[in-house]
């Protein structure tokens, strides 16, 4: 049963006690300090997490490279195709790793060659939060809005011009929890209505990205149990 939309404050509450923040950190990524491998580590498994492949999955695989230490675009390029293959393997990659080892060496490439291999200076070279987006996804084929959209979410208020539109689970475990009206339908209004919340509970703006992850998460959960329901059908 979704919560009221006037009690905000319990709807974020409840939410975060149900559900951990940022996916960034439970992988063992610091994004506060806004240092370049630190963004890169976490644009990789942005990258994972871009296809429809389990989180235990991406989780493992993300380590897999962490571990092996090809985390940055010099070692993934050095690494090569048939030895980024390998790694995703291991990691239970297995449906998409001829795709994914190539869509990494081709942004890696594009990276190497535009932005001198720093994923600061492609920010820093955008002209506004919408070119950003366009930016990230014109690094290779295979990059698109839902691997931007995990990545930016997480880079909101490290990246001055981070700012994406709620995703669609996000979208939907707001509704879903009363923090925004079913009526509203313009992405841009949702995201201001859910900061407008936030703040209202008296959090920190900088940590507005743990409860989007939360979201997310609850969102996963719905749309789990609806396909769930449809399949007993």
């Amino acid at each position: 049963m979704a919560l009221p939309v006037t009690a905000p404050k319990e709807a974020i509450t409840a939410l975060r006690k149900e559900y951990p923040g940022r996916f960034s950190a439970e992988l063992g990524i610091d994004l506060s300090s806004g240092r370049s491998p630190e963004i890169f580590r976490w644009f990789l498994a942005s990258v994972l997490f871009g296809a429809r492949i389990s989180e235990s999955i991406v989780e493992k695989t993300f380590h897999e490279f962490d571990t092996r230490a090809i985390v940055s675009p010099e070692t993934i390029l050095h690494t090569g195709w048939d030895g980024l293959v390998a790694v995703l393997d291991a990691g239970g990659y297995v449906r998409y790793d001829f795709k994914t080892a190539t869509k990494l060496l081709d942004l890696c490439k594009a990276l190497s060659e535009s932005y001198r291999a720093d994923l600061a200076n492609l920010h820093d070279a955008a002209a506004d939060p919408k070119d950003l987006e366009q930016r990230l996804t014109s690094l290779a084929k295979g990059i698109g809005e839902v691997t931007v959209n995990i990545f930016l979410r997480e880079m909101r208020g490290i990246w001055e011009k981070a700012n994406p539109l709620p995703s669609d689970l996000v979208v939907t475990a707001a509704k879903e929890r009363g923090l925004v009206p079913k009526a509203v339908k313009d992405r841009a209004k949702i995201l201001q209505l859910l900061m407008d919340a936030w703040k209202e509970t008296g959090m920190k703006k900088k940590d507005f990205p743990d409860f989007e992850a939360a979201l997310v998460r609850a969102g996963i959960v719905l749309r789990r149990k609806k396909q769930s329901r449809k399949g007993k059908l």
